[in-house]
């Protein structure tokens, strides 16, 4: 009680806020002012988005192609814990490459963990937002979530799990290729990636030739997602469409 008599003295989002988004349109911040961590569905902002959220449900492996900012890791891994959250799979496992963008960060100090720790600092900061940073330091410590790098896949088979594999577009075709045949029974696997922002040498990037031989695959959803999705700044989107 006394936390709602609190709320109720808060200044409401008009007064303290200046809109980044004017004219009505789809602002990042919140309606009700809550947190983000304590926020169960995420609602989508495009007809594309609808689509990928709906294929998350309806298929067991999603590839979601796009340029920056249209919410593929957010949603994936949003839908990540809401299936974890229902109890219709046991754990998340996230992966990604460790693949630097454009530049070497030369020797790292520090165990595994902390060499790594660079590479995947965006999953954890998606994951952070959707269970907030106490919750999801317990799930990590039990095994519950387990986020790891694409070269410590090899070998496992993923059950009753929800696997998201982000930054594709850094992977080779033999390592999509590992990390798809690692899929399991009750698993649902979602590959995340821009075929146009790849930090490998060209030729290099297997996305784009996996995407295109799955699309005739049934079972398997191909979501393509465009400029119009972008939903951060739309500065972003505008920007993409000349660079």
């Amino acid at each position: 009680m006394a936390k709602r008599a609190q709320r109720g003295g808060v200044q409401s989002k008009a007064d303290c806020v200046v809109p980044l988004y004017p004219h009505g349109e789809w602002t990042p911040l919140e309606e009700e002012g809550r947190e983000q961590s304590y926020v169960r569905k995420v609602r989508p902002q495009s007809d594309n988005q609808r689509e990928l959220l709906a294929a998350f449900r309806e298929h067991s492996l999603t590839l979601a192609l796009g340029p920056a900012g249209t919410g593929k890791t957010y949603l994936a891994i949003s839908a990540a814990v809401e299936a974890f959250e229902e109890g219709r799979v046991a754990r998340i496992i996230l992966s990604r490459p460790a693949v630097e963008a454009g530049e070497s960060l030369g020797f790292l100090p520090g165990d595994m963990q902390e060499k790594l720790a660079p590479y995947l600092r965006p999953l954890y900061d998606a994951l952070s937002d959707r269970l907030g940073g106490k919750r999801l330091r317990g799930l990590l410590a039990d095994g519950s979530i387990e986020i790891a790098p694409i070269a410590y896949m090899r070998g496992r088979t993923l059950n009753n799990a929800f696997v998201v594999i982000d930054e594709a577009q850094n992977c080779t075709y033999s390592q999509i290729k590992m990390m798809l045949t690692r899929l399991g029974w009750h698993a649902t696997m979602v590959l995340n990636g821009d075929p146009d922002q790849s930090d490998l040498l060209p030729g290099m990037s297997g996305l784009a030739d996996i995407a295109q031989r799955l699309r005739a695959v049934t079972g398997v959803a191909v979501v393509d997602l465009d400029e119009s999705d972008i939903v951060r700044h739309p500065l972003v989107a505008s920007m993409l469409t000349v660079l």
